[in-house]
């Protein structure tokens, strides 16, 4: 009996009528939507919606307005969160971030479709994740498998190329950097030997490309 093909969305950017404070992410009205349908990805098709964590930048398109009310942009689609992700957040004092789990998250786990998961959670024979902590203590990555040969989607392990060269430079918005530059330098030696295409989620086009050892150290390379 053939596997149904899965239809998976993996992090969902900003989203539009959104209050934030930053304004480039501020009250956005993009034709989001409108292209993921003419792409052959209407709403409805969407089965599962994977959170890499539950930042502003990353869950934004989880919900959409309707009549006033933020519902789930994906009804037919399963939300896949990280349990030491959501963990992190009930107990996580930041202000900033509150508005984005109240019309972004809550939602989702208020209509029923959220599924807490575990580190190593595997979606199908495919797809699955793995463990990236550091820019939030939850931070999962996604690996693709298929065929004999392997993908990674970063979500925010990495914001930009250079920090393969030197996973020593954090983002300012790591909640642990010295955990982030000790889970990047460890994601970049294990590349480096592995032949995986690396999909970089902040990474300037063309964001896929491979691990390469560059002397003593790395650099990312584009196929």
């Amino acid at each position: 009996m053939e596997t149904p093909t899965k239809r998976i969305i993996v992090d969902t950017c900003v989203g539009n009528e959104k209050k934030r404070d930053n304004p480039f992410f501020n009250n956005l009205q993009t034709p989001f939507l409108k292209h993921m349908e003419e792409a052959g990805w209407p709403r409805d098709s969407v089965d599962t919606v994977l959170c890499t964590h539950l930042h502003v930048d990353h869950v934004g398109w989880n919900t959409m307005l309707e009549n006033g009310k933020w519902v789930p942009t994906f009804p037919q689609a399963r939300y896949l969160v990280g349990a030491r992700e959501w963990a992190h957040w009930q107990t996580e004092e930041d202000g900033g971030n509150a508005p984005v789990l109240a019309d972004s998250v809550q939602p989702i786990f208020d209509a029923g479709l959220a599924d807490l998961i575990n580190d190593d959670h595997m979606i199908c024979e495919e797809v699955s994740v793995r463990p990236t902590p550091g820019h939030t203590p939850g931070h999962i990555s996604i690996v693709i498998s298929s065929k004999g040969e392997n993908a990674i989607i970063t979500g925010d392990l990495m914001h930009h190329p250079s920090q393969i060269a030197h996973p020593e430079w954090s983002s300012g918005f790591d909640t642990n950097q010295k955990q982030a530059n000790h889970t990047r330098a460890s994601f970049v030696a294990e590349m480096a030997d592995a032949n995986t295409l690396v999909i970089g989620t902040h990474f300037a086009t063309p964001a896929a490309g491979r691990v390469v050892r560059d002397g003593e150290g790395y650099r990312f390379t584009v196929d």
